[in-house]
Parts: C-alpha cells; sequence; structure tokens
C-alpha cells in the first residue's frame, strides 16, 4: 500500500464513524424538561410535550407528539395518573416499548411520598388519583429528591457521560439548598394564612408553605365551578379571612374574578410550573415568582 493512501484511509474511518448520538429525552411536562436541563446540559435533546398554558390532564395525542416519543430513549412525567388520558395512547401508537417500563420511564411522583392518597376511588368524587396528588412540583424539597433519582436513571442510560451528570447534579444540589433556605425566610409572612383555590392542584406548596387551603372553586377535582358551589364560597372566603385566591396560569379567570369581586379578597395567577410568566423561565424563576406574587397579597 502506498504511504499516501494511509491519511486518507483513515479520514474515510473517521468520516464513516458516526459520533455518539445524545440522549433523547420525552418531558411530558415543563418542570421535568427544566429539571432534564439543569441535570444534563447539552448531553442530552429535550423535547417538552406541554406547556404551563395547558391543562396537563388533558392532552391531544397529536403526530407531533408521538413522533417525540418514537424517537426518545426516556420518558420524564409526573406519573401518578396525571398523563393517564393521553400518555398511554402516544406510547401505543409511537410503538415505543422501552418508555413503558423499566429504566426508560421515569415517573418524578413515584420518587416521593405523595398527599391526599386516597382509601377508596369513587368516580363521583370527581378527578381523584389513586396514587395521591401528582402535583409534586410545587415543593421544593420533592424536587430535590426527585433530582437525586433522575441523576441516577440518566447515568444508568448514559453512563459514557456519568462524570458530567454527577457534577451537574452536585452543582445543582449546591444552587437549589441555598435557594431554599432563602425562600424558607422570604416566606415567612405566608405561614399560616388562608387561601382559595381554583383546582386542588396546590396542595404540596401550602404544605410547604405552612399554608391552609380552605376551599375551591371546582365543587369536585376537574369538575367546572357551579353557581350554588361558588355563592357557598363567598361567606367562608370574606369571614376566615382568605389571604387570596389562587389560579394556575392556564385555568380561566372569570370564576376566581367573580369570587373576588364579592369578596374583597384578591385573585393571583400563579406560574404553576416552569413557562407560566416570565419570571418562571426555570425552577428556581419558578418559585421566586410564586412567592413575590403570594407575599405582594400580605398587607
Amino acid at each position: 500500500m502506498k504511504l499516501f493512501a494511509i491519511p486518507v484511509l483513515l479520514a474515510a474511518a473517521l468520516i464513516a464513524t458516526p459520533a455518539q448520538a445524545k440522549l433523547r429525552v420525552f418531558a411530558c411536562e415543563p418542570e421535568w424538561a427544566s429539571l432534564v436541563h439543569e441535570l444534563a446540559g447539552d448531553k442530552v435533546d429535550v423535547d417538552a410535550a406541554t406547556t404551563a398554558l395547558q391543562d396537563v390532564h388533558v392532552v391531544e395525542a397529536k403526530p407531533s407528539l408521538i413522533a417525540k416519543v418514537r424517537a426518545a430513549d426516556l420518558a420524564v412525567c409526573t406519573g401518578a395518573d396525571l398523563e393517564i388520558g393521553w400518555l398511554p395512547q402516544l406510547l401505543r401508537q409511537s410503538g415505543n416499548t422501552k418508555l413503558a417500563s423499566g429504566p426508560g420511564a421515569f415517573m418524578a411522583a413515584m420518587q416521593v411520598k405523595r398527599l391526599e392518597v386516597p382509601t377508596a376511588v369513587n368516580r363521583a368524587d370527581g378527578d381523584v388519583h389513586p396514587d395521591g396528588n401528582p402535583h409534586v412540583q410545587m415543593d421544593p424539597r420533592r424536587i430535590q429528591v426527585i433530582a437525586k433519582a433522575l441523576g441516577a436513571r440518566l447515568l444508568q442510560l448514559d453512563p459514557a457521560n456519568a462524570a458530567t451528570y454527577q457534577a451537574r447534579l452536585a452543582d445543582f444540589n449546591t444552587r437549589w439548598t441555598a435557594a431554599m433556605l432563602r425562600w424558607k425566610t422570604k416566606a415567612a409572612p405566608l405561614r399560616g394564612r388562608k387561601v382559595v383555590v381554583h383546582h386542588i392542584s396546590w396542595s404540596y406548596l401550602w404544605d410547604w408553605l405552612g399554608m391552609q387551603q380552605i376551599g375551591a372553586l371546582e365543587p369536585k377535582p376537574g369538575v367546572p365551578p357551579t353557581a350554588a358551589h361558588m355563592a357557598s364560597l363567598v361567606a367562608a372566603t370574606r369571614d376566615q379571612h382568605a389571604l387570596t385566591i389562587v389560579r394556575a396560569a392556564y385555568q380561566d379567570p372569570k370564576p376566581a374574578d367573580w369570587l373576588a369581586s364579592r369578596t374583597g379578597v384578591p385573585a393571583v395567577t400563579l406560574p404553576f410550573t416552569v413557562g407560566g410568566d416570565a419570571q418562571a423561565k426555570d425552577l428556581f424563576g419558578l418559585f421566586d415568582s410564586t412567592l413575590d406574587k403570594l407575599l405582594a397579597q400580605v398587607k
């Protein structure tokens, strides 16, 4: 073989050897897409299925979502039946069996202790989840536990980038612990205050902050507000000196505004997830914005 041919062959071999493909992650909700970014950076490609302006209980299984699921190596979702109305359909239509169970399926709510786990499930009680309230993203203490479990899962699926995942998890933990201390001090004036909510999706936030939910605009979870039920809330909201009436960015503002107009208790829209307002650009901003908006109601 001629010597000049060797560099040509080496170049051809390098071109023919593909670079290691990035891990593809399908995140059901914005909060988990944000957490994946924190823990993995540019080592993964992340597709988020929903936005803060969508009700994640009700999502259409569009072809674009099916394509994202088909290409994914890992699904990071809330679980606890939050996505029961659409995720199983996406999995079936995509044919991607590795996301249905095992290492390719990561359900955040199942990594932590859940609140409001029912002793029995009756559809007459509304949208009750058998595994408990799924909205665990509203408690930073649980976020920290979930981050540790998710970091381990990324390392398991992509051991070639183990050092990156370990370093980024350690960095996230340091910043998150400092933020939780700051938030705890900042939130002190909220302890013991009472709130009315649109949907029972804030239980983890109140548990963390030591606040009390005294009513919900929905007569039963997932059941739209009715005139009779709304009227019954007027006295309780006013007489118990509620701090505010809370709704998420995706929810219809009319019921909360109606109750506010009849009680003098202000309504506030909280981001609920990453992207819910301009400040909530990531998980840190989510809690910064949430506390700022609640504290703005304290007189």
